[in-house]
């Protein structure tokens, strides 16, 4: 699909997803659209006409210029675009709005060719420019309608949006506000998951598969494949296909994909890459859906691939299928026996759905695996992520009743976003384990404040899979061991564990690396204590970790276990063994099994018993309720990671709550006015303060003095004891010497004035108090991270600033003020008086509704912030504008 030059100042190009799971892309008109303009117009049925044009009677020159050149302030308008088969686009939906004489209001209109309507062309219109009219400071949408146009009213209404319709004449008047509510954002991502579910089903439940590229020859990628397809005994049809229609494994070939006698629901593409886009075009020609690329050559190569790899998303598009990879592993579904993999085995079946971005991290994982006895519902090799990504995973596995855990080996994030709110909602219903490589503190190198040089990608990624309750495992064992736990055991009700060894040793180092991960050992009951006393040996430690001495055999641990399971101070039991001279590992092993099945307690139980034949098979058999582990470390990070979860799903979700004192449009035009005269840079104090008032947020008094005498006059205004400071752009104060404190007379205020240079600022001396730091940041992946931790000089030494992903809800801005360090201090530390701890909330979440809606505010510090027992005050400010970079990628769901 090409794409044509667009007006200068309009958006930017994005694919959204339709009901039925194909794809159309939105764009701003092309001075080249005219002619295209034109024949959408006359392609429209009259009925069509006349409900989008009401009195006009046809479409001339001067209409169709108006179309071309919105303004993008007052006007703006959209073109729907699909890809004909020669590559070419078709307009088939234009959109518009144009304000009204009240700022605040725009009117909205669109039309959809008639042959697609009914598949949401007009809901993604509504979304994409309710979108862009907002940026602009327009808060609602008003239409006029006829009576007889009800498509049009169910868009409005069916749109999230809170519609108010009027009968006007002959025509309803229907307003509503366009602001992204929650209950906006809800619908939007009900019918993203309707739509991606939708696209998906020809992956995951496929009647039929087809490898083109599958050679008879052993030891190609293509025929190893559709031997494994073969292999696994895949319930529906599987047809190979090669230049020279060959059979492979005995089943007959076809030369062409076009020559199979059936429409095929999965094509898997295992050929040079120079040839994947003729085999792709004859696939999605042949009404092939869904397309699984192996074939490297892409956009891991460099730009001669990433041009190949965009020319075959735009084929697969113009068609309205969907593709994973190129350059993956494949894709397999065990319990339908599909093995489309060239992985050396099939999977076994079970609970366990796996995406990876990476192939031999993949493979790495599953060889892991098959060591625990781990079964997979799912297993998916993203590659490259040119279409389907791990957000339209967790769509199709949010309801997918076979699948009970999802796995995410991921290297980047397409939409983190939306993968926030996406991995938030199935977190609710089913646990999403998480390795993430590729964190490091490479971006706060050229950070120029204060909250930019404390954030770094990792505090990204932790903020994000905190609020949105993905558990984060560190490495591959970690991700496997923590897997095994999940998969099969109930989650602790809190983080108080039980150990039982017969090593103290082992004992110690379990105890040490629950501790590390935030879990407790607590003492037994007295009761518990008792009972052991009557089982064990008199030298027996009966506290936690419980010794029972290198003489305990089989029958000792099918003794002790039950009363520490029945123990209501434990949430939670690690069983480990080595073996001594008195007793096996193997019959250990048969011992911890029978006596926690027989049992049937709801608490977890993992074991590591450590043998030099490995684990015993009795740990690893299908009917075992322990979870095994290699040593007593790995055992107590997986159960560090299933309480984390247990006290996620405990934690309310929160909400975003409303914010009054909010005047958004005139902090639009704060920011707007310098970076429309190309002036990226600091906005002066004057801007910067009138920016936080426009959010409510509380800064302290303040006049700004171009000499000595006029500093004189403001301390005067506003009492002694002042603060002088450097009224330059962004400076960093403390560093430059920009600022002098509790100032008491004339003399003191012009000889700080004479030192520190005109202009100045000059406040009232602020006492008491604790320092602290709330700050934005806007991460080029990311999106807008909001900081708060201890501030003052010292902020960057001490560390500690907690970060959270805009929107923040009213949970996370409690947890990030109340938690950590700066938690201590609002808390009041070393006998200080307690802070306003609502009121630095509510300041968190005002920074969050900035960093929100302006994304062109690129770093913004308050520090300190000074919490007092009542309210809190911003003493010193700095706010950076910047023009936000492009979005990376055209897919918006």
């Amino acid at each position: 699909m090409s794409v044509t030059t667009p007006n200068r100042g309009s958006a930017a190009a994005v694919d959204v997803i339709l009901r039925d799971g194909s794809t159309l892309r939105l764009r701003a008109p092309a001075r080249d659209d005219a002619d295209a303009l034109s024949s959408f117009f006359a392609g429209l049925s009259e009925r069509s006409f006349y409900q989008r044009f009401h009195g006009i009677r046809s479409i001339d020159e001067e209409l169709i210029v108006h179309f071309l050149e919105p303004d993008w302030r007052d006007r703006g308008v959209l073109v729907g675009t699909l890809a004909t088969d020669g590559g070419e686009e078709r307009i088939v939906a234009v959109g518009e709005y144009d304000r009204l004489r009240d700022p605040a209001a725009a009117e909205a209109a669109f039309a959809v060719a008639d042959e697609l309507q009914g598949r949401g062309i007009g809901t993604r219109l509504l979304e994409r420019l309710a979108a862009l009219a907002a940026g602009q400071g327009i808060e609602r949408f008003v239409a006029n309608v006829q009576l007889d146009n009800s498509a049009m009213l169910g868009v409005f209404e069916s749109a999230g949006l809170e519609v108010t319709r009027e009968l006007d004449g002959g025509e309803f008047e229907v307003s509503f506000p366009i602001e992204a509510t929650e209950q906006y954002r809800t619908r939007v991502d009900e019918r993203d998951h309707l739509a991606v579910t939708t696209s998906l089903r020809p992956f995951f439940e496929p009647g039929s598969i087809a490898v083109i590229g599958a050679s008879r020859r052993r030891g190609s990628i293509g025929g190893e494949l559709f031997r494994n397809v073969l292999g696994a005994d895949f319930v529906g049809s599987a047809y190979p296909v090669n230049r020279d229609g060959e059979p492979v494994g005995g089943v007959p070939a076809y030369a062409s994909i076009a020559d199979v006698p059936q429409v095929v629901d999965l094509a898997v593409i295992c050929l040079p890459a120079r040839l994947v886009l003729e085999a792709a075009d004859a696939a999605l020609a042949r009404g092939v859906k869904a397309l699984c690329v192996i074939s490297s050559g892409f956009a891991e190569v460099g730009a001669e691939g990433r041009e190949r790899q965009e020319r075959l998303l735009a084929l697969v598009r113009a068609h309205g299928g969907r593709l994973v990879g190129p350059n993956c592993l494949g894709i397999a579904v065990p319990h339908l026996g599909l093995n489309a993999t060239f992985g050396p085995r099939p999977l076994p079946p079970g609970p366990i759905a796996f995406s990876s971005q990476s192939g031999a991290l993949g493979l790495a994982l599953l060889e892991k695996a098959s060591e625990r006895n781990l079964g997979f519902s799912a297993f998916v090799s993203i590659g490259n992520k040119a279409d389907v990504s791990s957000n339209d995973l967790l769509e199709w596995w949010e309801d997918d009743p076979s699948s009970k855990l999802v796995l995410l080996y991921l290297e980047s994030f397409g939409n983190p976003g939306k993968f926030s709110r996406l991995a938030r909602r199935v977190a609710r219903r089913k646990p999403i384990l998480a390795l993430k490589s590729g964190t490091t503190g490479a971006g706060a190198k050229a950070a120029s404040s204060h909250t930019a040089a404390l954030a770094d990608s990792d505090a990204a990624v932790e903020a994000l899979f905190h609020q949105a309750g993905v558990l984060r495992a560190r490495t591959l064992e970690e991700l496997v061991d923590a897997a095994s736990l999940l998969a099969d055991q109930p989650l602790p009700r809190g983080g108080r564990v039980g150990v039982l060894t017969n090593a103290g040793g082992l004992g110690i180092l379990c105890a040490d690396a629950c501790e590390s991960v935030g879990l407790e050992l607590p003492e037994p009951s007295d009761e518990t204590k008792t009972a052991l006393h009557g089982l064990l040996p008199p030298d027996a430690s009966v506290s936690n970790p419980v010794d029972m001495l290198g003489s305990a055999t089989a029958a000792s641990y099918e003794t002790a276990i039950p009363p520490l399971l029945a123990d209501g101070r434990l949430d939670a039991l690690i069983v480990l063994f080595v073996p001594p001279v008195v007793a096996g590992a193997d019959e250990v092993a048969t011992a911890i099994r029978n006596t926690v099945k027989r049992l049937r307690s709801d608490k977890p139980v993992l074991a590591a018993v450590i043998s030099a034949e490995g684990t015993p098979k009795a740990l690893l058999e299908d009917d075992s309720c322990v979870a095994t582990f290699t040593y007593p470390e790995s055992a107590a990070r997986a159960l560090g990671i299933a309480a984390a979860r247990a006290a996620w799903l405990r934690r309310p979700a929160g909400t975003v709550p409303e914010l009054d004192r909010v005047e958004a449009s005139a902090a639009r035009e704060i920011v707007d006015s310098p970076l429309a005269e190309g002036e990226e840079g600091w906005l002066d104090p004057s801007q910067t303060r009138a920016l936080l008032e426009a959010y409510g947020i509380p800064v302290v008094s303040e006049r700004v003095a171009a000499d000595a005498s006029g500093a004189v006059v403001a301390a005067k205004e506003l009492g002694y004891p002042v603060v002088i400071k450097t009224a330059l752009a962004g400076a960093h104060k403390t560093e430059s010497g920009g600022v002098a404190l509790d100032l008491r007379d004339e003399e003191q205020v012009r000889a700080t004035v004479e030192r520190i240079g005109a202009p100045v600022l000059v406040q009232p001396f602020v006492r008491g108090g604790a320092e602290l730091l709330a700050g934005v940041v806007q991460d080029p992946v990311f999106g807008p991270l909001v900081a708060f931790g201890p501030g003052g000089v010292f902020a960057e030494l001490i560390g500690d600033a907690a970060f959270r992903l805009a929107p923040l809800t009213d949970v996370d801005a409690e947890e990030i003020v109340l938690g950590g360090k700066a938690g201590r201090l609002v808390a009041g530390f070393r006998g200080a008086q307690a802070a306003d701890a609502r009121a630095l909330v509510e300041l968190v979440l005002r920074l969050s509704r900035l960093a929100q809606d302006l994304p062109e505010v690129a770093e913004l510090d308050l520090n300190p912030v000074l919490a007092l027992p009542s309210g809190c005050v911003a003493v010193d400010a700095r706010a950076r504008v910047a023009r936000p970079s492009a979005p990376r990628t055209l897919k918006s769901w």
